[in-house]
């Protein structure tokens, strides 16, 4: 079964006045996500990986010795990273579920605590990547950050919130305030209902 580019689950101008302009969603989910997609079902094509899930071709591909991932990995895994992604921002209501504020503050200390980490991930992961809230394999709560394409299915986690730190995720909108971004993103865009539901 080919990949398809999933729908944005809002208006690409619904987070306009969060912080993520309608140019950029039009940029990053229509060209730069499609792109993944497109070049991902050539190259998963006629190999064993054809018909397999999104979630076994990543685990299946990933080498963890190597330099440089595959460029199947790298497509399919970008994937696999911007579909959570849309669905981890949208606009309206940005209470934090009960449930997943204990949980914060039981792994971090404070919620506080959990976003300077998190953003201290995000910025300083070096060149492209993502910054991440994992359920770690023996259910703790962790930050952690990826290169690239990678994500927490590699290692067997549980992603629970990711935010790109590709360049084009945030250069429209904010130019090299990386820093900046990622304080918008966790104050104004993340939908904390769909964090709460990965747990």
């Amino acid at each position: 079964m080919a990949f398809e580019l999933p729908d944005l689950p809002y208006a690409h101008d619904a987070l306009a006045d969060l912080g993520m302009s309608k140019e950029t969603l039009e940029y990053h989910h229509d060209l730069h996500h499609n792109a993944y997609v497109t070049v991902g079902n050539t190259l998963v094509a006629g190999t064993e990986w054809e018909g397999k899930s999104i979630e076994e071709i990543i685990k299946g591909t990933y080498d963890a010795s190597a330099v440089a991932q595959s460029g199947l990995f790298n497509n399919v895994s970008q994937h696999w990273n911007h579909s959570q992604f849309w669905d981890m921002m949208g606009p309206g209501e940005k209470k934090m579920p009960g449930e997943l504020e204990k949980a914060l503050v039981e792994a971090f200390g404070s919620v506080d605590e959990f976003k300077k980490q998190f953003s201290a991930a995000g910025a300083g992961q070096f060149g492209s990547g993502w910054a991440w809230l994992v359920k770690d394999t023996d259910g703790s709560l962790k930050v952690t950050k990826t290169e690239n394409g990678v994500n927490p299915l590699c290692f067997g986690q549980t992603a629970l919130l990711g935010c790109d730190v590709w360049e084009h995720s945030y250069y429209i909108d904010f130019r090299n305030k990386r820093p900046v971004y990622l304080s918008n993103f966790l104050d104004k865009l993340v939908n904390w209902e769909n964090v709460a539901s990965r747990m």
